[in-house]
């Protein structure tokens, strides 16, 4: 079966059509790493509209770009091939149209001309504010989205009228793609290949997972193959692309502590921060903190690859192209394999954190990890009305027993949290397993009422309800 041609983000299209349809002038500022689906999302916005002008920017002379927007533009609205090659009197002219102009890759746009914001402000103050004129500015480039068009500096600040920070489907809309009705493999899927558009139009629908892993990631022809590189080096340039190798391939190999992370890339724990700060803009690394803590008060951190593609690469794919090659198709069998559930544990506490509020449903006022001394617990979840959800995540081949119930329940007592409204909270215990839990577990749970019991099948079942 084909997959989808697109799925899901009802909330973005609905934002960008409530702009189309007002009689007001808005800016509205489109943003996030490459393969996420902008383009196509503002395609799907506007599509069937009229006075719908969508042009993709490229990496030539002002000069040259500006020729192929008029030739663009002059489909839809004709007069605009009589307007003076300048971006002032093009906007204006469109502006009086009240059209709707999508200026994709907009950060090509201000690489060759970077007065262009500028220009772009002049003619809103002046000209386009009192029209009902839609301008959608489209960008990859996050660093020269967030500085020129977003931040205090731009001359655009304080324009825009909605602002979209596109992220990777959730596993709830990604599932659609996978090539598999089995719900452990659907997680599995996931914990490879996300729900990066790109990467699941890249799937070979006929084909099982290991073949996908081998055939588009772990071959030097594969597709994938040097995608992480790809996205690095578009990001940064050639500066310093060895530095963040090395701290995304020691995260990736659970190395969370900043100082973990200092010691294997070899550099200074006071220079680290910067090479972290930028790998979280680029929304490549999240920080974690006990999700009991203060934000802006606790200097307790852990430090997580936010893509599953980057974990995977980095762990198995970096520094490994000669064994790799040596080994060609039985590279899954001999260097994926054998550590495949390990690497799926920390990827499948992240798919149970996600889904608990479909599993045990409340207003959760936080949903995270939780760590103090040697006590840890994968899935905290801090409901309003006092309930505390904790939960253990297991990806092994047994079966989790009264033994982990045990060790959940003693970790849980640690947990320093006072609800809302005072007092002790509820404790409520959740034990996630992909293999199932054993008799003894099972007949605890059907006893208490507060032990419930998830399994692969029970999330993916939950899941986007």
């Amino acid at each position: 079966m084909a997959p989808p041609r697109f799925v899901n983000r009802e909330k973005e299209l609905d934002t960008l059509r409530s702009k189309f349809q007002r009689d007001t002038a808005d800016l509205s500022v489109i943003y996030g790493r490459r393969r996420l689906g902008k383009s196509a999302l503002v395609r799907e916005a506007i599509d069937n509209i009229d006075n719908a002008v969508y042009w993709q920017a490229t990496e030539e002379t002002p000069e040259a770009q500006l020729t192929n927007f008029v030739e663009t533009a002059s489909e839809v609205f004709p007069i605009v091939a009589d307007i003076q090659r300048d971006w002032e009197a093009l906007l204006r002219a469109l502006g009086r149209e009240d059209a709707i102009v999508v200026l994709d890759e907009f950060p090509y746009l201000i690489q060759s001309d970077d007065a262009l914001p500028s220009k772009i402000q002049r003619v809103w103050d002046l000209q386009l504010e009192e029209t009902g004129m839609t301008l959608v500015l489209v960008g990859s480039s996050i660093s020269i989205m967030e500085d020129k068009v977003l931040s205090g500096g731009s001359p655009l600040y304080g324009r825009r009228t909605a602002a979209i920070d596109l992220p990777p489907l959730s596993l709830a809309d990604a599932r659609q793609f996978y090539p598999t009705d089995d719900p452990d493999t659907m997680i599995q899927y996931w914990g490879v290949f996300g729900g990066t558009p790109y990467y699941l139009r890249a799937l070979t629908q006929s084909a099982p997972l290991t073949e996908n892993i081998q055939s588009h990631i772990l071959s030097e022809h594969g597709v994938l193959h040097n995608e992480p590189e790809f996205l690095l080096r578009t990001e940064f340039g050639l500066r310093e692309p060895q530095t963040y190798y090395t701290v995304l391939r020691a995260i990736a190999t659970g190395k969370r502590e900043a100082n973990e992370i200092a010691n294997f890339a070899g550099v200074d724990s006071n220079t680290l921060g910067s090479y972290l700060s930028k790998l979280r803009r680029l929304r490549l690394v999240e920080r974690d903190i006990p999700v009991t803590a203060n934000p802006t008060a606790t200097r307790k951190s852990r430090y997580r690859l936010n893509e599953p593609l980057f974990r995977f690469w980095f762990r198995y794919v970096y520094g490994q192209e000669e064994k790799l090659v040596q080994l060609g198709n039985d590279a899954y069998e001999q260097l994926i394999e054998p550590s495949f559930s390990d690497y799926m544990g920390s990827m499948f506490e992240i798919i149970c954190q996600d889904t608990l509020p479909a599993l045990v449903p409340k207003t959760y006022q936080g949903i995270g990890y939780w760590w103090h001394h040697q006590f840890e617990v994968d899935v905290v979840g801090l409901a309003s009305d006092g309930t505390l959800v904790a939960g253990e995540c297991k990806y092994t081949s047994r079966e989790m027993d009264e033994g982990d119930l045990a060790d959940l329940e003693r970790s849980a007592t640690q947990i320093q949290w006072t609800p809302e409204d005072g007092g002790e909270p509820t404790i409520h215990y959740c034990c996630f397993c992909r293999s199932g839990f054993s008799d003894g577990l099972q007949a605890t749970a059907d006893e208490r009422t507060d032990v419930s019991l998830f399994t692969s099948d029970d999330i993916i079942t939950k899941m986007g309800k």
